[in-house]
């Protein structure tokens, strides 16, 4: 189930393709804490895609309308795990639609589909950080059925 229907149109969800890079950036980029920590510098972004894409238990969304345009991205992650009872988990990361793309219903089917291929696959659970600045985005999540159950913590090594 790679396509998805909404209303009248058709999107597609794909693998992404190194000449994605850019346009996947730039939908990183159009929010508000992306504006200030994603780089116009490409390179770190290509080589990070290309472990991504070397890598079989990940899965670089992209989602791209009738034109074939990109207009929503996601990094999947499978990860393998010991604890609750050797569960599968799915990690889902970066995810982005396009402004133009957005209250149309997109962010919805794409997370859906998104937990669709994590059972498909063998996940037990499927799991998301989202920023404490950004309750819009948790008020989504919740909608889709998402809670709130641990407190995620982070340590920057720059």
């Amino acid at each position: 189930m790679n396509e998805l229907k909404l209303a009248d149109r058709t999107f597609s969800v794909t693998r992404a393709r190194e000449d994605d890079v850019p346009t996947i950036v730039a939908l990183l980029r159009d929010d508000v804490l992306g504006a200030g920590r994603e780089s116009d510098d490409l390179s770190p972004y290509r080589a990070a895609f290309a472990a991504i894409d070397a890598d079989a238990a990940q899965f670089l969304a992209t989602v791209r309308n009738e034109d074939g345009e990109v207009v929503a991205t996601m990094q999947l992650t499978l990860i393998p795990g010991l604890s609750r009872a050797a569960a599968l988990r799915l990690q889902i990361e970066a995810v982005r639609v396009a402004r133009s793309e957005r209250g149309t219903g997109l962010g919805t089917a794409i997370f859906h589909w998104a937990i669709e291929y994590g059972r498909e696959r063998g996940a037990k659970l499927v799991q998301l950080t989202t920023d404490a600045q950004r309750p819009d985005a948790r008020r989504f999540y919740e909608s889709l059925g998402f809670v709130a159950s641990h407190v995620g913590m982070k340590l920057a090594l720059d």
